[in-house]
């Protein structure tokens, strides 16, 4: 064993009684309770089956034969403490269950080993699981009900087995879907159309009951070292998002392992940890990690001392420290504008390099872990701390030009950034938050606004708003978009209720910390400072509107104005909203998400504009534009509003597709210019 880690020598003299960590005995398995309804097939479960976290002890494995594991509903409180697992006590077997939940089983492909929910896991649903690639996004429109079924069966079976070590868009996928499913949820919950009284309230929850039911998730087989599909830096707002991509299969508890065979025994390894920021040390180097292990010190039952036991996850670290297998890092952290929010930050592979025992204030025994991260990788938990110390004035910006490029229009500044030359801005222009010599939208007839004397309220049948969107209301808490739509109806300066109506998402400006940057090799761009949710307002295309004869298509390269957003263009479809099979509902009410703008928006931000003049383009974007509608001086007018396709890391460019002009013949249109977005789907061109 490695020095500091064999059973003579682990303590340090006189700290704790060696014998009591060391020398555990093996655990009892605890049978689960198996109800005669579901012994059958799970084809006649409901997607929102309430399952929560496992039992910490595992049966014996059983050749051939998939095990089956009782849950229990899950808390608040347990999804926020993944270290809240063993407590070194050996389990009593569970009292009888009056009307037990039906069960179903679970397999692991690899490995048995125990698997919460979300965890590393296939379901036994008659439903085989899908990746991403054809879980409906690249439909453009809704199929009829039992069309929609069945080919998205089809779609669920042929695609687990083409994808099963995930890819980029695979994992985009599934969190997209997850995500989608989540905001439906809670759109339904905000409106009381929702049944929480028998069922599990938290949305998250929810979504992930339903992707389960349906198999929907990617990176099933546990593995070692990195995650296909799953980028450094790449952050989640929900623990059931890591399990879903096969980043880290526990749900709650902060390690998970795998057993692995050595010489006719099964040893546990180290996979993935998950770092809460409330139990671990903090340590100067950022690519440093102190990590306590997994156990209560403290008997609050018996009121006694307690040290941390030597097993399961405890024990999966000190042979990967023996090992010196690569182990995934997940960094917990709160989210500074939102103290009741915490975002999990991928940040890449470590290594333990040494580990020993402390005493807790307690005064029991706690394991401690250094995990030093691997070198050559890209920054991620280091930018986090990097950003939040410009934030807070405690660290000076290299290559600050102004700080408030807006110059006080904006609520929030709007630095900007220059470290790559000796550029000192962008070309002259006015700081414009909305739009300039905008044109009445004749086509949609004035309602006069809404009448609700506060705030219009989800699922008001009254409100001409919410009516006018099709009776769902499109924002949920945050200001997140719920869907994309042909059109966005908001409250406007017509409507009766407050000004702080949470309809009134596009007008409220910007809510991010941005700054305009120097790119390496496309000009100046826009990233923020924050963490963004997808769905997130990100803001207006502000500038002129135009008339089309005013934008020159001679391919004189001055006269080219390069900041014109048409909502003529083409546009590459995609799909963004949830696809309602998963959630048992009728797809005719799930709306079209393709544009359909029967008169042209044409805004030139050349000479006055706002952030949005500085997003470059990709063929893979991270932010789509949305038509959003409301009413001024008796006349309904058009804007365009910008959100986060996907969750958004801190410092990351954001870049939405620009489009394709309209051409005769097969030419590229004029104008075109060389795509250096380097994505996976680039064009080559755009314009």
């Amino acid at each position: 064993m490695k020095e500091g880690l064999c059973p003579s020598s682990f303590f340090s003299s006189g700290s704790v009684d060696k014998r009591r960590i060391i020398e555990v005995k093996p655990l009892r398995s605890l049978a689960p309770l198996i109800p005669k309804s579901a012994q059958g097939s799970a084809s006649g479960f409901s997607p929102f089956i309430p399952i929560g976290e496992p039992r910490e002890a595992q049966a014996p494995p059983v050749p051939n034969a998939a095990p089956i594991r009782s849950f229990k509903k899950p808390t608040v409180e347990d999804d926020e403490t993944p270290h809240r697992a063993a407590n070194g006590h050996i389990p009593s077997p569970p009292p009888p269950i009056p009307n037990p939940t039906p069960l179903r089983s679970y397999r692991s492909p690899l490995v048995d080993e125990e698997t919460p929910y979300g965890g590393n896991s296939d379901t036994s649903s008659s439903v085989d699981g899908l990746n991403g690639h054809s879980n409906g996004h690249d439909q453009k429109r809704a199929a009829p009900q039992s069309q929609s079924r069945k080919s998205s069966h089809k779609r669920n079976r042929n695609i687990q087995e083409q994808d099963n070590d995930g890819g980029c868009e695979s994992v985009n996928s599934v969190l997209m879907t997850f995500d989608s499913i989540r905001r439906r949820l809670c759109q339904l919950e905000d409106a009381n159309q929702l049944d929480t009284q028998n069922a599990i309230k938290r949305a998250d929850l929810r979504a992930n009951n339903a992707m389960t039911f349906k198999g929907i998730r990617t990176n099933s087989r546990k593995r070692v070292g990195a995650a296909p599909g799953v980028e450094i830096g790449d952050i989640f707002f929900f623990r059931i998002e890591l399990c879903l991509v096969g980043l880290h299969g526990q749900s709650m508890s902060g390690i998970d392992y795998v057993n692995f065979k050595c010489e006719d025994k099964e040893l546990p390894v180290a996979l993935s940890i998950v770092s809460s920021g409330v139990y671990d040390d903090d340590a100067e180097d950022n690519d440093i990690l102190i990590y306590s292990g997994q156990g209560e010190h403290f008997n609050k039952k018996d009121k006694h001392i307690v040290d941390q036991k030597l097993q399961r996850g405890n024990l999966a670290l000190d042979r990967s420290s023996q090992q010196h297998n690569e182990v995934r890092v997940i960094r917990g952290l709160r989210d500074v504008g939102n103290k009741s929010v915490k975002i999990y930050v991928y940040d890449g592979l470590y290594r333990i390099e040494d580990s020993w025992t402390e005493k807790g204030q307690s005064g029991g025994g706690i394991f401690k872990y250094k995990f030093v991260r691997l070198p050559g990788q890209p920054s991620a938990f280091a930018n986090w701390k990097m950003v939040q110390k410009w934030k807070a004035g405690l660290l000076s910006r290299s290559g600050l030009i102004l700080a408030d490029l807006s110059t006080g229009v904006e609520s929030i500044p709007v630095s900007l950034i220059n470290d790559v030359d000796n550029e000192k801005g962008p070309a002259f222009f006015t700081y414009l938050c909305s739009l300039r010599h905008t044109k009445p939208f004749c086509l949609v007839q004035p309602s006069h606004g809404c009448n609700c004397s506060k705030a219009c309220v989800p699922g008001d049948p009254n409100c001409s708003c919410i009516q006018r969107n099709g009776g769902d209301f499109p924002y949920i808490a945050n200001g997140i978009l719920v869907s994309r739509k042909q059109m966005i109806y908001e409250c406007g300066p017509m409507c009766q209720c407050l000004p702080n109506c949470k309809n009134r998402v596009s007008q409220s400006g910007l809510k991010l910390h941005m700054e305009v940057f120097k790119t390496k090799d496309r000009g100046w761009g826009l990233r923020s400072l924050d963490p963004i949710r997808a769905g997130t307002f990100i803001c207006e295309y502000a500038g002129e509107v135009i008339d089309k004869a005013n934008v020159s298509q001679n391919g004189n390269e001055e006269d080219i104005d390069e900041y014109v957003f048409d909502t003529s263009r083409i546009f590459e479809p995609f799909k963004w909203n949830y696809e309602p099979s998963i959630l048992e509902e009728v797809s005719s009410k799930c709306s079209s998400e393709d544009y359909a703008i029967p008169s042209p928006l044409i805004i030139s931000a050349r000479n006055v504009g706002n952030v949005a003049r500085f997003m470059n383009h990709s063929c893979s974007p991270n932010v789509f534009w949305q038509p959003v509608l409301y009413e001024e001086n008796n006349q309904s007018f058009l804007h365009i509003a910008f959100f986060a396709l996907r969750h958004i890391s801190p410092l990351t460019e954001l870049t939405y597709d620009y489009g394709i002009a309209h051409s005769e013949g097969s030419s590229a249109p004029k104008g075109s210019k060389k795509c250096l977005c380097g994505s996976s789907k680039c064009r080559g061109s755009f314009c």
